[in-house]
């Protein structure tokens, strides 16, 4: 099922922002309801805003915006350094350009990185944070150069942002081996990767993300100022999913039982489930993992009835 066909009317839209123009989905309810409440969600590292549809299908009558960020899908024009200040100003321009004056941020991965840095730059813009498998620093070692730290963190990931592939056909047989989507493959996730596919120039293809874009997000996020700051200042409701299997389908996942205890001692503000039964992907991209989201979701939206004084 799509969204659309969910009971929303998805549109791609495109807003000026420092070096480029931002491209976005927007799935708007079919009912046309002028209050429906607006959900930001902020994809990954080397994602696209079609990572979101299996969400949007669960969450009907809400109206739901996802950027593809600078350096990513069909926003992989813009020009100039990303890092997660300049996401996070995008962001703010994206919903400037939407007429939404606050909203429930939903990022996934480094989306929920740059979704406490937006947090932080434009506090009165967010009413609440629902992280999912992400947001909260990793536990990478010290002295890694840039490339050591790609590599730690995003593994076979990055690795093939510097392939090439004869079309969509070849593109989508290197996923299908991929560990994580083992008995979930979907074809929505076949849209989510075919859009990721564009033409290099030379005859042909490879994925949107560029290296170079992935390397320079990933030191920003793991050795930059503006998440320590960012989670320093943290005043908006925050919950947190975690999952005990990472982007490989290995476990412990992203956040290791210790290090995540570690972490919630930290910022106790921080309110945390860990979610049995999937990986870093599958918590999104999948039926099952959607479900446990928009649920989330659901209920942060109702919680944000009720205005928080920040």
């Amino acid at each position: 099922m799509s969204a659309t066909e969910a009971g929303h009317r998805y549109r791609e839209i495109d807003v000026p922002v420092d070096g480029g123009m931002l491209h976005a989905g927007v799935w708007e309810p079919s009912d046309a309801d002028a209050d429906a409440p607006t959900v930001l969600v902020v994809h990954g590292v080397t994602a696209s805003h079609l990572a979101w549809p299996f969400v949007v299908e669960r969450l009907p009558g809400v109206r739901v915006v996802a950027p593809d960020l600078r350096g990513r899908g069909r926003s992989n024009g813009i020009v100039g350094p990303a890092g997660m200040a300049a996401h996070a100003d995008d962001l703010a321009a994206l919903l400037d350009a939407l007429g939404v004056q606050r909203t429930l941020v939903v990022g996934h991965s480094m989306g929920a990185f740059v979704s406490v840095v937006l947090a932080h730059r434009h506090p009165e813009r967010v009413s609440r944070l629902l992280l999912v498998d992400g947001g909260l620093p990793l536990d990478v070692p010290a002295g890694l150069s840039t490339d050591e730290l790609v590599a730690g963190i995003l593994g076979p990931t990055a690795a093939r942002l510097s392939m090439r592939f004869a079309g969509t056909g070849e593109y989508l047989d290197f996923w299908r081996r991929h560990p994580a989507f083992d008995g979930a493959w979907t074809p929505e996730l076949e849209r989510y990767l075919a859009y990721d596919l564009v033409d290099d120039g030379v005859g042909a293809f490879r994925p949107a993300t560029s290296y170079a874009t992935t390397a320079d997000d990933t030191l920003d996020m793991n050795g930059g100022t503006a998440l320590p700051e960012a989670l320093a200042g943290l005043r908006h409701p925050t919950r947190l999913i975690t999952v005990p299997r990472g982007l490989q389908n290995e476990p412990p996942g992203l956040y290791a039982p210790a290090h995540l205890d570690q972490l919630l001692t930290a910022y106790p503000g921080v309110e945390h489930e860990r979610v049995d039964g999937f990986n870093h992907y599958t918590i999104v991209m999948s039926p099952a993992g959607a479900d446990v989201v928009a649920a989330a979701a659901r209920e942060e939206l109702e919680a944000a009835t009720t205005p928080t004084r920040l």
